[in-house]
């Protein structure tokens, strides 16, 4: 699986407005910005991404995601764009 190929998974099951995914082929990091993470703590954003990865985490064709996980307004006070 490439960094696209896993951008699009989670960019076609989850609404974002930022998403940025890096990794070796088996272990990534992805930075997800949702308006659908308002009033959800850390760990329910994270089962929504994981959600949009299906089977994927099972096979272990996805063997690790380490995630950051913010709303819009989370990732407008980081300063970031």
């Amino acid at each position: 699986m490439t960094a696209e190929q896993l951008q699009a998974l989670i960019a076609a099951g989850l609404p974002c407005t930022h998403l940025e995914v890096s990794g070796d082929g088996r272990h990534w990091a992805a930075v997800v910005v949702s308006p659908a993470f308002e009033g959800k703590r850390a760990i329910q954003r994270h089962q929504m991404v994981y959600a949009t990865l299906g089977q994927r985490l099972h096979t272990d064709e996805v063997h690790a995601l380490s995630m950051k996980t913010y709303t819009p307004a989370e990732w407008q006070a980081t300063g970031q764009r």
